[in-house]
């Protein structure tokens, strides 16, 4: 017995001498809580930078007319504003969150390809400076929407497309690693005991996730390759006049794009799923049909790509199978929704911020899941099409989904990761502001599109001027009101009250069995059985 003590302290002592001090830290680093560190700070910036050029766009279409910005560049900050906050902010986000949480999660040492998950990271901010030094090139950056349509994006491009292919290959590689690296840690480092129906909804929608990723990221690797040959080298995949045919790049791209949508909210639903039982104090209402429902979900998704189509005149056959196999998606969605409701119903609820949040995503992903199912009917979707209906539908999708649910997860974690106790009353000036102004932002919108508003357009008629005014406040009052979130984290890592292993009383899982801050490594010896039990979910 004294030998195994000494030599698991030996063991201690021998990864302590690996723990770099300074700027060698960060770039060497092969510890799942640094590069998880390091995926959220870089997600903040890029969601920040991102945000600054949604700023501009507000700015300019505050009143008609063109007032900052020329039509052209108006055209690049909308393109690079998409392709950040989706490959920049969101989807590194969710990977800093699998980083920091899952190994603590299923009870592993860390993440199962170490070395591997340092590279997927730091071959992320080339890729984006790639991105962004195409403004300050004489051809600017790519100006033809994030969706990058041929032929915008190959005939009439602007001489900036071969660096925005290399970015987007970059961002794939390190989505496919960082998956790969997700699926095995799941299914290898599990502690003992735990078996795949006793894991905690959040590592269930992590390792479907992880499997969406591997199966559509060479989708979009095939497809910007095509794009790239079709503009530099003669081909003409997408090239009507030599052959080739523009709308099989829509097929493609969206058969990538769609399965993409639900790469960037099943993480969110593990989140919440998480939170709203520790702050209902109670099980999570249906466990197992959360599961099955989160992998219905990814199923479906590879078979409704093409209800983004409508217009292309598709046959009939083809409208009806997309608009039933849309309406049948909302399906599994609309059980998560009950299953969060249902684990509500009389609960002891507190109303912590993670948990507001958690609420508001509840309640405005299912306003953002509504005006999804009004664009899966083909008749009215004729009508919605390319107007800023759309606009409001995804971003009440991302925003108020995605984004809310990183908030959720951030305040319900910082805790047992800086080991203090965040600011609740600015937490919740956070919570408000961002609450009322992402509605006047993204509400109207609606209203606007309804009355055939196209979408990427830098001036328009006079009677969308009202609506566009009050929207233009909500988008500066919520990009002003994430610095108060920015204030919240760095005064939390400075200092504050000393948080307990366990902060919230309804908490549930592996990741409070440990200190906070969570230790460097840790775990040395798995964590037992009773514990692992502890945290099964079962809605009986």
């Amino acid at each position: 017995m004294t030998t195994d003590v000494i030599e698991q302290e030996s063991h201690d002592e021998h990864h302590d001498d690996h723990k770099m001090t300074g700027i060698k830290r960060w770039l060497y680093t092969t510890n799942h809580k640094d590069i998880g560190t390091l995926y959220l700070w870089f997600a903040f910036i890029m969601f920040l930078t991102g945000g600054a050029f949604a700023m501009v766009i507000r700015a300019e279409l505050f009143q008609p007319g063109l007032q900052l910005v020329e039509p052209d560049f108006f055209n690049q900050l909308t393109t690079v504003h998409g392709l950040i906050m989706v490959f920049g902010a969101i989807m590194p986000a969710f990977t800093g969150f699998a980083n920091w949480m899952l190994p603590m999660m299923v009870g592993a040492p860390d993440m199962a390809l170490p070395r591997m998950n340092n590279w997927s990271f730091w071959i992320l901010p080339f890729a984006f400076s790639i991105l962004l030094a195409s403004f300050f090139m004489e051809s600017g950056a790519p100006n033809f929407g994030w969706t990058f349509y041929a032929p915008l994006s190959t005939t009439y491009s602007n001489g900036s497309t071969a660096f925005f292919v290399f970015a987007v290959h970059i961002m794939g590689i390190s989505s496919i690693m960082g998956a790969i690296n997700i699926v095995v840690t799941i299914m290898n480092m599990r502690a003992p005991g735990m078996t795949y129906m006793k894991m905690p909804l959040f590592v269930w929608t992590f390792f479907i996730t992880a499997y969406l990723l591997i199966a559509v990221m060479p989708v979009l690797a095939g497809v910007v390759t095509m794009l790239l040959t079709d503009t530099y080298f003669g081909t003409n995949f997408f090239n009507a006049a030599g052959g080739g045919d523009p709308v099989m790049f829509q097929h493609i791209f969206w058969f990538f794009g769609h399965p993409e949508v639900y790469i960037m909210i099943l993480p969110a639903f593990g989140i919440v799923s998480t939170i709203i039982p520790a702050f209902a104090r109670k099980r999570l209402f249906g466990y197992s049909s959360m599961v099955y429902a989160t992998a219905s979900i990814a199923l479906l998704s590879f078979i409704v790509w093409a209800h983004h189509m409508f217009t292309t005149g598709m046959p009939l056959f083809g409208e009806l199978f997309f608009m039933y196999c849309t309406m049948l998606i909302a399906v599994p969605t609309g059980v998560k929704v009950f299953n969060w409701v249902a684990t509500m119903w009389r609960g002891s609820l507190s109303f912590e911020t993670p948990m507001l949040f958690s609420i508001a995503f509840v309640i405005l992903f299912t306003i953002g899941g509504f005006s999804g199912l009004m664009l899966a009917m083909t008749p009215v979707d004729f009508q919605y099409h390319d107007t800023y209906f759309v606009v409001a539908h995804f971003h009440y999708v991302l925003v108020t989904g995605s984004l809310f649910s990183i908030f959720a997860g951030t305040y319900y974690w910082l805790p047992k990761w800086t080991g203090h106790m965040y600011n609740v009353t600015l937490s919740k000036w956070h919570f408000w502001c961002s609450l009322i102004s992402v509605n006047l932002l993204f509400f109207p919108m609606h209203f606007l599109g309804l009355a055939g508003m196209p979408r990427r357009i830098p001036d328009y008629a006079l009677q969308f001027a009202d609506f566009n005014k009050w929207v233009s406040i909500g988008g500066f009052a919520f990009g002003l009101s994430q610095f108060i979130f920015l204030a919240v984290i760095i005064k939390c890592i400075k200092g504050g009250k000393k948080a307990p292993a366990k902060p919230w009383d309804g908490a549930d899982g592996l990741e409070w069995t440990v200190a906070s801050p969570a230790p460097y490594h840790t775990f040395t010896t798995p964590p037992s059985q009773a514990d692992i039990d502890g945290i099964y979910k079962d809605e009986h």
